[in-house]
């Protein structure tokens, strides 16, 4: 016989997604059969499967452990050693500075990323055991291309990933990307448009018409602030008011400003010279700052806090003598 006990991170959700989680190759069928013949129980009783747990109560498997260990494969990917930029940390979250090149979440399930490498950080500084990771997993909340550095959003806990999920669904925290792009942009600016996604190609396109042209296209709202410029180059902080695929890049490129290094919506020759002096291989965009809502409960220490994160070396370097030259 094993036990489990209700934590915070499970506490709130149905028992019969818990067990699942818990006996994560069991089919539905054993499970539900269990639960029937009261091989699975709820604080010594029967259960159903349908209660809503709360803190502390226990779940017990009266089934062999053989059994059990058969139906619960719960796996810790072995990665490379990854010394992790961490901005901010509480019991409830995490937030990274992804450097270029790193994965956000797996693609192809060979794949590393951040969040494998959030579970090999957690387990090393004791913030969770695997025994915790049979039912409850942290993870990222949002994505960065490969090649786009910045802020990564972590929850560590159940109220961690509900909390900055439903903050990122609902647009109350503002996020702000910097770029180094294209041209003299002398003002302000607040631009909006329809996006539609080639699946093929993964590329987006932008157009500016008032009215969607098919129902795949979604409206997109970026605005940037002239941080400064040069005659060939401008820096930007971009207030990305939608999230969509590509936005930033596409965006700005569609109104004949493409971010530098960008080799999907760039200008290849620029992004050639750049190369050529700065070994520059990927676009100069990244997630710099964000800024949270007032919060009354849950995470409410993150209330109306900003929290930034450093320009990559290399960033840093090109926008340093690109603005010095222009200027000087």
């Amino acid at each position: 016989m094993q036990e489990l006990k209700i934590t915070k991170n499970e506490s709130g959700q149905r028992m019969d997604k818990v067990v699942s989680k818990y006996l994560n190759q069991a089919p539905a069928s054993f499970i539900y059969k269990m639960l029937r013949k009261k091989n699975i129980v709820l604080n010594g009783k029967k259960a159903s499967g349908k209660e809503k747990l709360i803190l502390d109560d226990v779940i017990q498997f009266f089934l062999a452990d053989e059994t059990i260990a058969k139906f619960s494969n719960v796996k810790i990917q072995k990665t490379k050693q990854v010394t992790l930029d961490i901005v901010y940390e509480d019991e409830n979250v995490v937030f990274i500075n992804k450097p270029v090149g790193m994965l956000s979440q797996k693609a192809n399930p060979s794949d590393e990323s951040v969040n494998e490498y959030l579970i090999q950080y957690l387990l090393a500084s004791n913030a969770i055991t695997g025994e915790e990771l049979r039912s409850f997993r942290p993870a990222v909340c949002n994505r960065l291309d490969r090649n786009t550095s910045g802020l990564i959003l972590a929850g560590k806990t159940m109220e961690g990933l509900q909390g900055l999920s439903m903050m990122l669904k609902d647009r109350t925290m503002k996020k702000y990307y910097r770029c180094l792009v294209k041209g003299n942009v002398n003002k302000d600016m607040y631009v909006a448009g329809w996006l539609v996604k080639d699946e093929k190609t993964n590329k987006v396109i932008v157009h500016n018409a008032k009215e969607r042209m098919s129902e795949e296209e979604k409206r997109i709202e970026t605005s940037y602030h002239v941080i400064w410029n040069t005659d060939e180059v401008s820096f930007l902080e971009v207030h990305l008011i939608t999230g969509r695929t590509h936005q930033i890049r596409a965006h700005l490129a569609s109104i004949g400003h493409p971010i530098i290094g960008d080799h999907k919506y760039g200008e290849v020759k620029m992004n050639t010279a750049y190369k050529e002096r700065f070994g520059l291989k990927s676009q100069l965009l990244h997630a710099y700052r964000i800024q949270m809502p007032r919060l009354e409960k849950g995470l409410e220490n993150l209330s109306q806090k900003e929290f930034c994160a450093r320009l990559p070396k290399q960033f840093q370097t090109i926008c340093d003598n690109v603005c010095k030259a222009g200027k000087g």
